[in-house]
């Protein structure tokens, strides 16, 4: 590590903003490898019902997806740089298998509109939290809360199947994932600040995946909320 990094990562403040930059470019990358992946396998159908079309390939990759999240929060500070981000990697490549399917299901242009939409929104949050003097820690607890929520009506509407509540649901889902977002770009700014000036090259990038971690599952789950929305605008 030469001096320059060596002071960089020894100012909090100038440590601030490379890291934000960091987390971004992390976030981009797994994003970018999810795409790339889904859309290779939605081109390929024989690949696609091998991989989620049978129960057994589908539980594997769910299984492996939730195996990997806990690895990534609960291990991280007793893994290696390497394993943090090979486990992030293989995350974003499961993902893309999973959301392979979604090519088959919605158009292009749809997609593609929900895409730079969410692109915009996340931005927008990300840079309010960044710029705002409200500590948004305390609606934090709120969110966490309204996040069950979701999953709870998520589960109850299989039974129902009521399009009017998954509509609604759709919405407040983008409204959860756009205050996550504003909350963990505020989180990974904490986070950073929590370390002082006793911070190593490798603790960094880690700190670095994690935090692109959750601005991924954020940008990931506003996109598909988002997607439900406009889908549904497009066949009326």
């Amino acid at each position: 590590m030469n001096e320059q990094n060596t002071s960089m990562l020894q100012n909090v403040f100038a440590r601030e903003r490379t890291i934000l930059k960091n987390v971004y470019l992390w976030m981009t990358a797994g994003l970018a490898l999810t795409g790339v992946i889904a859309f290779f396998i939605a081109g390929n159908p024989s690949l696609l019902r091998a991989l989620v079309g049978n129960t057994m390939g589908f539980l594997f990759i769910v299984i492996g997806e939730f195996a990997l999240v806990f690895y990534l929060t609960a291990r991280l500070d007793r893994m290696s740089q390497a394993s943090a981000i090979g486990a992030f990697l293989a995350y974003s490549a499961l993902n893309g298998i999973m959301l392979s399917t979604l090519f088959a299901v919605y158009a292009g242009v749809v997609i593609y509109k929900t895409f730079f939409t969410t692109a915009l929104m996340f931005a927008g949050m990300s840079l309010y939290a960044m710029t705002t003097k409200r500590d948004l820690n305390r609606i934090g607890s709120y969110l966490i809360m309204g996040l069950w929520g979701l999953i709870i009506a998520s589960l109850v509407n299989i039974f129902f199947r009521s399009s009017g509540l998954d509509y609604l649901i759709s919405f407040i889902g983008v409204a959860v994932f756009l205050g996550l977002t504003a909350y963990d770009t505020q989180k990974i700014i904490r986070m950073n600040q929590e370390y002082g000036s006793g911070i190593d090259e490798e603790t960094f990038t880690k700190l670095s995946i994690i935090g692109a971690l959750s601005l991924y599952l954020d940008f990931l789950n506003l996109f598909l909320y988002l997607l439900r929305i406009f889908s549904r605008s497009s066949r009326n």
